[in-house]
Formats: structure tokens, C-alpha cells, sequence
């Protein structure tokens, strides 16, 4: 796995926002999930990830379960897990494809996986 994938994972672990934007190019795009708006820019993945880990604690994270790398390419299938604020544990799974960059950053992710099974465990 691309050192670029292995931090996206490991920071999301940590509930680190700023590592995990940091996987990112400076003009990276991020679909979470794929058929939403897209997220253009590092800045504007690294607010929605600052946005989105204070809504839960702990935010367990996104564990990578198999990468399958082929070029510049990188499927990874995931499953993620985190508990509300309120004590509800959710959980949920995917497969993110990342296209990484000459200088081995994220420069584009895709990231599919049921939008409304997360949310109806909320």
C-alpha cells in the first residue's frame, strides 16, 4: 500500500484531521461517498474531516482489510467503526479507490460504500 493510503488509514485511526487531510494533494479531490458533491482541495477535505470527528467518541477509524495496488492505482476494501455521542456504536464498510500522484499523494479518492446504513445507526 502507498505510504499516502497507509497514512490516510492510520491517521483516521488516530482521529487525526490534519494527518489525514496530509495524504492528500494540495488540489486532490475526494468523493465521500461516490454520487455526492465532491470535496475539491486539501483544505476543504481537512474541514469536513474536522467536521465529522467530533460527532462521535471515539471515531475508531477506517481499517484497511485488502489493498490491491496496479500502477498509480489502489483499491483498498475497509470497514469503519465509531461510536455517537450519545453511546451508539456504527459501523460500516467500503472500498475506496485512490489514484496517487508523482509525488506519491492522494490525488484523487473514491470512496463507495451505503451512505444511509451510516446514518440510520445514528
Amino acid at each position: 500500500m502507498p505510504k499516502s493510503v497507509h497514512q490516510f488509514f492510520t491517521a483516521s485511526q488516530a482521529g487525526d484531521a490534519d494527518a489525514w487531510a496530509d495524504s492528500f494533494a494540495e488540489t486532490a479531490t475526494f468523493h465521500d461517498p461516490v454520487g455526492t458533491d465532491p470535496l475539491e482541495g486539501r483544505e476543504a477535505i481537512r474541514a469536513f474531516i474536522k467536521s465529522v470527528i467530533p460527532n462521535f467518541d471515539p471515531f475508531l477509524g477506517l481499517t484497511p482489510l485488502e489493498a490491491h495496488t496496479v500502477g498509480n492505482f489502489v483499491a483498498v476494501s475497509w470497514r469503519g467503526a465509531a461510536v455517537s455521542l450519545d453511546g451508539k456504536p456504527t459501523n460500516w464498510s467500503g472500498i475506496n479507490v485512490y489514484e496517487i500522484d508523482e509525488n506519491g499523494l492522494i490525488a484523487e479518492a473514491k470512496a463507495y460504500f451505503n451512505s444511509a446504513v451510516f446514518a440510520a445507526q445514528l
